[in-house]
């Protein structure tokens, strides 16, 4: 009897092991090859395409290993890299962009993993990094990296089909490091920190001009000047605006207070 129970219960847990499994299918699914490099980018592109992310992952695997030589095992090492963008593993896929150009950069695409290197960074900014007081400025790693990859990008490629997005891309990312470089200005201002309002402010003036902030700049660095009681940098300031906006309202304003000998 005691022998009947334990093989009935050998039974049940060898017909439970599945729910055991250290991988679930989703993780390790079972998937049939095509009969060439082609089927199986195919069968690639409509898993990628699906989101079944690891079912793509083993064509175009099976693809690089199984036809190294041919230029489908290049493509599948670029699809390799766009699977783990697209599952927001932007790190690795950062790695095999960057793996691609280093190993083939006569490749008709290497512009497109240039772009995408530039992409990694800016989709793995923080949502709220634009709006953090300085105290909580730890991390800028991925924000500098996206500026520096997009404008090497434009330099780089100025031909690409790539080049208008990452000419959208820079100039918003641009447009929001100024306005991080103001908040922080603002967040020194209240609290009466002028230095630190000067440096973030001149932060914007040299490397963020042109961007529509240039009154704001400008004026607030003649107030924090005054603050400081250095009044020769505050009209400089101004003169600053004339020069760079002299057709605006701004600078009219700018150079009523400066006056007839300004």
């Amino acid at each position: 009897m005691l022998r009947a129970l334990c093989l009935a219960l050998a039974v049940t847990l060898l017909g439970g092991c599945k729910s055991f499994s250290l991988f679930s299918s989703e993780d390790n699914p079972s998937v049939s090859y095509g009969d060439d490099a082609d089927a199986n980018l195919r069968k690639g592109d409509e898993a990628l395409d699906s989101h079944n992310y690891a079912e793509a992952q083993k064509y175009y695997d099976f693809v690089r290993s199984k036809y190294p030589y041919l230029d489908a095992a290049r493509t599948a090492e670029l699809k390799l890299a766009d699977v783990d963008f697209e599952r927001d593993h932007f790190l690795e896929a950062r790695d095999r962009y960057q793996s691609f150009i280093k190993l083939h950069p006569t490749h008709p695409k290497v512009d497109y993993a240039a772009f995408r290197v530039a992409m990694t960074f800016y989709k793995d900014i923080p949502s709220d990094y634009f709006f953090l007081p300085p105290a909580e400025e730890k991390d800028q790693a991925n924000v500098r990296g996206a500026n520096l990859a997009l404008a090497d990008f434009v330099r780089s490629y100025p031909d690409s089909s790539y080049k208008a997005d990452a000419d959208k891309y820079l100039k918003q990312i641009r447009i929001r490091l100024a306005e991080h470089e103001l908040y922080v200005a603002h967040f020194y201002a209240r609290r009466d920190k002028w230095p630190a309002v000067v440096a973030r402010l001149s932060t914007v003036a040299s490397q963020y001009g042109g961007l529509g902030f240039d009154e704001e700049v400008y004026f607030g660095l003649y107030d924090a000047y005054l603050k400081l009681n250095d009044g020769d940098r505050a009209k400089n300031a101004l003169r600053a605006l004339v020069e760079k906006a002299p057709d605006t309202k701004g600078a009219q304003r700018a150079k009523a207070m400066l006056g007839p000998n300004g």
